[in-house]
C-alpha cells in the first residue's frame, strides 16, 4: 500500500507556476494565431474584429515589456539588443495607433496590418533567439517577475487600456549642450 504522507509534511502538491519568459513566448503564440486568423479570414468585420484583438494583445504585451521585463533585464542584456527592441516597439506602436484609427477601414488598413505583422514577426524571432536566450541567464526570479506581470496583465484587463502614445518606448533625446573649445 502507498503511504501518501511519507512524501511530505506539505500535502500541497507542487504546481509550476509560469515564469516572465514562458508568459513572453505564450503571447507570442497567442498573437501569432492571431495574425493566421487574420490572414485567413475574408469577411470585413471578421478581419476587423480579429485585428481589434490583435491590437489589444500586443499593447498589452508591449505594456508588461515596457514597464516591467525590459527594465529587470535591460542592463545585462546588452545596450544594442535593448535598444532595437525599442525601437521595435515605437515602430508597432504607431502601426497600432494608426489601425486604431482606421477602426478596421479603409483601403490601406490589410496593408499597414500586414506591415505590422512583419514588424511584430521579425521582433518576436531577434527577442526569442538573441533577447530571452540572454536573459535566462541572467540571475533574476523569473517566477516573482511573471507573477509582476500577471498582475499587471490583471490590471490592463479589468482597468483598460492606455492609449499607445502614454506608453512612449523611447526617451526624448537629451539636448546637445553647447560644444566646448578646446
Amino acid at each position: 500500500m502507498f503511504d501518501w504522507f511519507a512524501l511530505s509534511e506539505n500535502p500541497i502538491l507542487a504546481v509550476s507556476q509560469p515564469d516572465a519568459i514562458d508568459l513572453l513566448k505564450n503571447d507570442h503564440d497567442s498573437v501569432k494565431d492571431l495574425f493566421d486568423r487574420f490572414k485567413k479570414a475574408v469577411d470585413r468585420r471578421a478581419k476587423a474584429k480579429i485585428a481589434s484583438q490583435a491590437l489589444n494583445a500586443l499593447k498589452i504585451h508591449g505594456v508588461l515589456e515596457e514597464e516591467i521585463f525590459y527594465p529587470a533585464v535591460r542592463q545585462r542584456v546588452g545596450k544594442d539588443i535593448m535598444n532595437e527592441a525599442d525601437e521595435e516597439h515605437h515602430v508597432a506602436h504607431v502601426l497600432i495607433a494608426e489601425l486604431e484609427a482606421m477602426d478596421g477601414r479603409g483601403d490601406h488598413f490589410d496593408a499597414k496590418f500586414n506591415v505590422l505583422v512583419e514588424n511584430v514577426l521579425h521582433h518576436i524571432k531577434e527577442e526569442e533567439s538573441e533577447m530571452l536566450p540572454k536573459a535566462q541567464g541572467l540571475d533574476l526570479d523569473f517566477v516573482k517577475l511573471g507573477q509582476r506581470m500577471l498582475r499587471r496583465k490583471e490590471e490592463l484587463l479589468v482597468g483598460g487600456l492606455p492609449p499607445v502614445a502614454a506608453h512612449p518606448t523611447r526617451k526624448k533625446p537629451a539636448k546637445a549642450g553647447k560644444a566646448t573649445r578646446a
